[in-house]
């Protein structure tokens, strides 16, 4: 764990603040465009972690920089928004996350960056690190908002784009518009950009954080115009205090059974008992284990864990490839045992 200190809190659009850190440790690794941040809180014997994106460029001179939207029944959105204050330390874990943009002097591409309301956080991150890093490199950056006084970060792309004219182009789209046809992203609008900015190659690459509806939009329409899946990345903000509905709960599984497994981590090979109600997450955090996780949704890759004997299966997965699984990876958040014996080494 590392200790950061606030040293502003700023006031966005929409519900959301940005929060600027400076490190009280000295010694916080080096972070990459579009990684996120956890930030750990204890409650008595209970800790609760939360991710957010980092909205600052780690090739700009600024503060360390997260964006947070308030949730109405958010434990830890709440606290951030109306109880802490500059000052204020708080404990966070190293940079994760598997969304990133790593610069080249040699790149020539021109990279989509797709987003919906506070998506931006990541997107934004990669924007400056791209404009900056990289000499060559478009950004055309396709935004989404209900109005323009709900824009988070209005006036500050304003600003790069006056900076970077020939670099960066923003889509701004707003549902208020009464413009209807750029009212809303659609399939034909996604095309006729893409082809605008490509000039009919295919040399670009595409970022998108938004709801899970938006960025399906996103990829199925460039996936049907011959991109790769490859160059197509895609980012999952997921609330923990956000309650399901009724109706999106999953049915409880056939296999009730308890298995009995090894979780082996830093060296130490722990047995435990893995009710099929509980994730191997949950058991190991019950065992008072100091396991890396984050989100606790199966959308982010801060528990990757390889299961070396034996055999899980995983309520969902936004993070790990097909073959990824095939080989034995999975997300302790979301895993369950499936058989007695079954053996995982925390990565």
């Amino acid at each position: 764990m590392f200790t950061f200190r606030i040293s502003a809190i700023v006031r966005q659009p929409n519900n959301n603040i940005s929060i600027r850190f400076e490190d009280v440790s000295g010694n916080f690794p080096a972070y990459k465009a579009g990684q996120f941040l956890t930030l750990s809180f204890e409650f008595g014997d209970r800790e609760v972690r939360r991710s957010y994106s980092f909205s600052s460029s780690p090739l700009v001179d600024e503060p360390y920089e997260v964006t947070v939207k308030r949730v109405d029944n958010g434990e830890i959105s709440r606290l951030l928004h109306h109880r802490t204050k500059e000052g204020d330390e708080i404990q966070v874990m190293e940079p994760q996350g598997l969304f990133t943009y790593e610069p080249s002097a040699e790149n020539h591409k021109t990279i989509f960056l797709f987003g919906a309301g506070v998506g931006i956080t990541p997107l934004y991150s990669i924007l400056k690190t791209a404009l900056v890093g990289e000499e060559h490199t478009k950004v055309v950056l396709v935004y989404s908002n209900s109005s323009r006084e709900q824009t988070v970060f209005y006036e500050e792309l304003l600003a790069w784009q006056e900076q970077y004219p020939d670099r960066l182009h923003i889509e701004w789209i707003w549902s208020n518009s009464k413009y209807l046809l750029k009212a809303r992203l659609n399939r034909e609008y996604i095309i006729s950009l893409v082809n605008e900015h490509l000039n009919g190659s295919m040399d670009g690459v595409f970022y998108m954080c938004g709801p899970l509806f938006y960025m399906d939009l996103v990829r199925f329409t460039l996936l049907g115009m011959g991109f790769p899946e490859a160059d197509i990345k895609r980012e999952t903000f997921h609330f923990p205090e956000e309650e399901e509905d009724d109706d999106e709960k999953e049915e409880e599984p056939v296999d009730t059974t308890s298995y009995d497994i090894v979780l082996k981590f830093q060296g130490n090979a722990y047995p435990m008992t893995i009710p099929y109600n509980k994730t191997i997450l949950d058991v190991g955090l019950e065992h008072k284990l100091k396991l890396p996780y984050s989100c606790k949704s199966g959308m982010c890759s801060t528990c990757i864990s390889q299961v070396t004997q034996g055999a899980v299966r995983m309520d969902y997965n936004e993070v790990l490839t097909d073959r990824e699984v095939d080989n034995g990876r999975c997300l302790i958040c979301t895993s369950h045992p499936l058989e007695d014996g079954t053996t995982i080494e925390v990565m």
